[in-house]
């Protein structure tokens, strides 16, 4: 199946990109951060060459260039200053760990890491950037920016008025960024998306949903991840519309507090940070937003009760996405959101759904389009990408379809566990644990029993949470007795990834170790 995309402006590279929506938009404030220090389209352009130069005298053209900054004005500028000067930006998940860091630096044949003081000490990462300055070199952005004389501002005034003079020259198949996968089952993979991946995505987005160039898109989630790079940076700075970077989405009263001050019009999240969000609001909160949007991770019906009964009107999207495709494939509307789907696929995709043996609803989705990936870095060498056969990104997702092209994630083919020869997804049983207890966090994992193949562990927050009521609650509305976890591990809190996504990594370590205990 395929729905097409606009292509009358041809393929783009990221920078290109930039100097097209200036002339498009005109030179508006397009770029915003706490610092409360706007920039114009003119004032981004600038800064990007003037920082881009003094980065480029000491890497190469082409070489990969490590990025370990919170969302702000500064990493937008760095990621920019990259692309007018040819080199690649490697985008570096600073939750993720010293080991998966360190793995992602030498799967990328990353030498040098552009960070900042001010964020390492807010922070507290000292001890993680002495770490990581024994695989690479730690390049201080406070020490670069001080090196800025009469010269440098001189070209940048220049380049302002030029760019396409300016920039060098790149194509939209050359790599755009390297980012890795979340990791959520085993280590991190290395993305490799192209120029015209990016951009590519961000019509795709504005085709499909209509965005006001006066709209303030408010972006509390990092680079790291695709949908906060994508959707919060550039999205919104392609399409004309503020793109206001906040650095941690886990500030949640501080966020509620700021989107009517900046006159936020979309806000992006994750369900674990939106819930949050709500039940700190009040109404008024939330009083300039158009809509938002969630991704990432399922939307528990608890968020869409929080946001139906506490911010009437407002609506809730629910989308879907992948790192490997620049992320967004699908996304609700809104003048057609159908809670409980992740909308309809956007222009330009092809998908297919290839059966899975033991699943009889839905299939394996199998996605082609302008926004999928040129491929995973190869483990054994950091210049080679191993490309996707004929150009198909397998997501693992098992999902549907419905006529009118809405789909509903039934969860991944890694989330369904054996029982007795029988298939059970491990996000139903989810479900059913939430609608047990909906103001709870609950995970299920699977771990290896010798009578059924395969045995369900809830892994959950609530305190008094028993098996006997799942069972019960199970019997009452039909669900079958092998979608009940026999095993209940109570925690204090479930653990979670920096981008607010369940880390089933260690759920799955939690259970296993329990079981050997």
């Amino acid at each position: 199946m395929r729905v097409p995309l606009d292509a009358k402006d041809g393929e783009q590279t990221i920078f290109d990109g930039l100097i097209a929506a200036r002339d498009r938009f005109g030179d508006k404030e397009i770029l915003e951060d706490l610092d409360r220090k706007p920039l114009t389209y003119t004032g981004l352009i600038r800064a990007a060459f003037v920082l881009g130069r003094k980065i480029a005298a000491m890497t190469e053209p082409g070489e990969r260039v490590g990025i370990l900054l919170p969302s702000s004005a500064g990493v937008v500028v760095t990621y920019y200053g990259l692309h007018a000067h040819g080199r690649v930006p490697v985008m570096l998940n600073f939750t993720s760990g010293q080991s998966n860091i360190k793995a992602a630096i030498k799967a990328a044949g990353v030498r040098k890491i552009l960070c900042a003081r001010r964020f390492v000490n807010q922070a507290k990462l000292e001890d993680l950037l002495d770490d990581l300055a024994t695989v690479a070199e730690i390049v201080w952005l406070d020490d670069v920016r001080k090196t800025i004389g009469l010269p440098d501002k001189l070209y940048g005034l220049m380049a302002g008025l030029m760019p396409r003079q300016f920039r060098v020259k790149t194509d939209p198949s050359s790599p755009g960024v390297v980012l890795f996968t979340s990791g959520s089952f085993g280590a991190p993979k290395g993305v490799v998306l192209s120029q015209w991946n990016l951009v590519a995505n961000c019509r795709q987005v504005a085709q499909h949903i209509d965005l006001k160039p006066e709209w303030v898109m408010f972006n509390p989630l990092p680079t790291f991840h695709c949908f906060g790079l994508t959707g919060g940076v550039l999205l919104p700075i392609l399409h004309g519309m503020k793109a206001f970077q906040y650095p941690s989405p886990l500030h949640a009263k501080q966020i509620v507090e700021l989107l009517p001050d900046v006159k936020a019009s979309i806000l992006f999240a994750t369900d674990t940070f939106l819930n949050q969000y709500a039940r700190v609001a009040a109404p008024d909160d939330f009083a300039t937003l158009q809509f938002v949007v969630a991704g990432a991770e399922k939307v528990r019906p608890e968020t869409h009760h929080l946001f139906n009964t506490r911010f009437h009107g407002l609506k809730l999207l629910e989308g879907y996405g992948a790192t490997e495709a620049a992320p967004v494939v699908a996304v609700n509307h809104p003048d057609r959101n159908r809670p409980g789907t992740v909308g309809q696929m956007m222009p330009g995709m092809e998908w297919r759904i290839d059966p899975v043996d033991g699943i009889p609803d839905g299939g394996r989705l199998f996605l082609r389009g302008p926004n999928v990936m040129k491929g995973y870095l190869s483990a054994e060498d950091p210049e080679s990408v191993e490309p996707l056969a004929g150009g198909w990104h397998d997501t693992g997702d098992i999902v549907d379809i419905d006529k009118d092209g809405y789909v509903s994630i039934l969860g991944r083919i890694k989330r369904f566990a054996k029982i007795g020869g029988e298939m059970v997804s491990l996000t139903a049983v989810e479900g059913l644990a939430s609608a047990v207890w909906p103001d709870a966090r609950h995970a299920v994992v699977s771990i290896p029993d010798a009578r059924k193949g395969e045995k369900l562990v809830l892994v959950t927050d609530r305190r008094d949470a028993d098996v006997a009521r799942l069972a019960e609650w199970a019997r009452s509305h039909g669900a079958p007795e092998l979608a009940v976890p026999k095993k209940i591990m109570r925690v204090a809190e479930v653990p979670v990834l920096g981008t607010g996504k369940t880390d089933y990594v260690r759920i799955q370590q939690m259970a296993e170790l329990e079981k050997a205990a």
